[in-house]
């Protein structure tokens, strides 16, 4: 039997959660929002979409925790009730159009990455004169020469941004949704508590591993409170710079949040700084997961090049990871996990409108289904 298309629980304080595979969307920006944060047709298309893709588990993009907090002014927000009311309905609409699925929200703040243009329009940080806006971090340290430094975050701001990730995720728990993840990884404000690149505080929030993990520690056991689901982290597993945040403390914190309450780990790298000298190819980041997971014997996730179904396969039959997630990889071909169900012999979920698209070579995918036409 396919690793790949075998079942997988996770378990939380509300109980189990099962997944019918090993496949994740991953949590994948779409800057799609207009000035307001709020979920729209966009997000009902490519929702929709998604949830059809096959996957044992489909994971909404970074969703910023107040309007300070997101990547750029397109940016999907859950930092209200307008913006709460506008992702619970779009995504119950969504989910009318699947099967079920289980959904994943992530939760961030961009941190000094914020006020930043589309990724289409170059990405580099919007002046305040031009529709930018302030943003915050551990230190005033600019990500690139000639940007305005971000504000030094203080001992209220800290806590403000504690309570804004606090009611996201009551948000969260009140739209019945079964997960969320922490993003903790690529450059964002919880990241750059973690790197000694970004965090240079003389106060109790800074300094060594013990200080700069704080933070991160204190938002999620905050969380953790309010949000009976299944809760974990997305880390960075290096800065891929010498001096940065690195495996072993990566491996370090997981245990930590693992004795926190955290119910699984996704591996991810990167993010922190330009300077930063990346090692890039096909599942480049599995042994980062590897490591983790060995260390911590926590659910893990693997993600970053894991782009064919064998690849993702060996991956789960080596132990190197639970789960294996693809991002660019879906958009490109929605339909992914059915492609790979076909050649693994195995089977998917799938809305049956489409059942009839099958290939005869792919027969089957769908279960025991009779597809007529007149």
């Amino acid at each position: 039997m396919s690793q790949l298309f075998s079942p997988f629980q996770l378990g939380s304080p509300r109980g189990p959660l099962n997944l019918s595979n090993r496949i994740v969307v991953a949590p994948m920006c779409q800057y799609a929002c207009d000035l307001n944060g709020q979920a729209n047709d966009w997000h009902l298309m490519h929702w929709g979409n998604l949830l059809n893709s096959g996957a044992g588990l489909f994971m909404i993009e970074a969703t910023a925790v107040t309007a300070q907090g997101r990547i750029t002014p397109n940016c999907l927000g859950l930092w209200d009730d307008a913006t709460a009311h506008a992702l619970s309905d779009t995504l119950a609409r969504a989910r009318r159009l699947a099967p079920p699925v289980p959904v994943c929200l992530q939760i961030a703040h961009a941190g000094r990455k914020a006020s930043s243009a589309q990724p289409w329009q170059g990405g580099m940080l919007i002046p305040q004169a031009s529709g930018g806006w302030e943003t915050i971090a551990p230190s005033p340290i600019q990500l690139l020469e000639g940007e305005a430094p971000p504000h030094e975050i203080d001992a209220a701001g800290l806590l403000a941004i504690e309570q804004a990730f606090v009611q996201a995720a009551q948000h969260a728990q009140a739209m019945g949704l079964e997960m969320i993840e922490l993003h903790s990884a690529h450059g964002y404000l919880l990241h750059e508590f973690l790197s000694p690149i970004a965090n240079q505080r003389r106060d109790s929030y800074g300094g060594n591993f013990a200080g700069r993990t704080r933070f991160p520690l204190q938002v999620f056991q905050a969380v953790r409170k309010v949000f009976d689901g299944v809760f974990g982290v997305r880390l960075s597993a290096t800065d891929w710079i010498e001096g940065g945040w690195t495996l072993e403390e990566t491996a370090d914190f997981a245990l930590m949040l693992k004795q926190a309450g955290a119910d699984f780990i996704h591996i991810s790298s990167g993010g922190i700084a330009p300077q930063q000298k990346i090692s890039v190819g096909p599942g480049y980041q599995v042994p980062f997961a590897h490591h983790v997971r060995q260390k911590t014997h926590m659910p893990t996730i693997a993600v970053g090049l894991i782009t064919q179904a064998q690849q993702a396969e060996d991956v789960l039959r080596k132990g190197e990871a639970d789960l294996v997630a693809l991002g660019r990889s879906f958009l490109y071909k929605p339909r992914w996990a059915w492609e790979a169900a076909a050649e693994m012999g195995a089977q998917v979920q799938a809305t049956q409108q489409y059942w009839r698209s099958l290939p005869k070579e792919a027969n089957g995918i769908f279960g025991a289904a009779k597809i007529g036409m007149r």
